[in-house]
């Protein structure tokens, strides 16, 4: 299957876990993938993701003709180091992203995914979208909410001392 998405990979715990960056043509998923990959990430598709379900997991990689490339909006497409295929552990969707979600998931090829919302042109996007796979891509998907409440105050609006 092929999606209209990017995917982009972070070395965690010995392995590669991707980062499927979802959103409407146009949105800054491409400008998200550039900024991770400076943060960091590695890059295995842009644009175009092809995907493929084993063994209950969710994989992806860049078509042929497509591996290796991004977008820079405005400048050029370029090449840059890419890896073959990765395993997808997180969706991030593009767009608002309320203060402190409820975890939400969704479904790709009847695997079941934790999903966020981060608004791909804030500059701590990459930051986030690490976070989140740390979080919920390398565990449960109530880590993030667990971790984060016992971090949090319990003074109205969550503010530290």
């Amino acid at each position: 299957m092929i999606l209209h998405a990017g995917l982009v990979a972070l070395r965690l715990g010995g392995r590669w876990k991707g980062a499927l960056i979802e959103g409407p043509s146009g949105c800054g998923k491409s400008d998200l993938a550039l900024r991770a990959l400076e943060a960091g990430f590695r890059l295995v598709a842009d644009d175009r993701v092809v995907a493929w379900t084993c063994d209950g997991a969710l994989f992806g990689r860049a078509p042929a003709n497509l591996h290796g490339l991004i977008e820079v909006r405005g400048l050029d497409v370029g090449r840059v180091p890419a890896l073959g295929f990765c395993q997808v552990a997180l969706v991030v969707r593009c767009g608002p992203a309320e203060r402190l979600p409820d975890p939400e998931t969704c479904e790709h090829l009847g695997v079941r995914l934790p999903r966020v919302a981060i608004q791909p042109l804030e500059a701590s996007a990459p930051a986030k979208m690490r976070r989140a796979l740390e979080w919920l891509g390398h565990g449960g998907e109530g880590a993030y909410q667990t971790g984060f409440a016992t971090l949090s105050s319990s003074r109205p609006g969550g503010d530290s001392r």
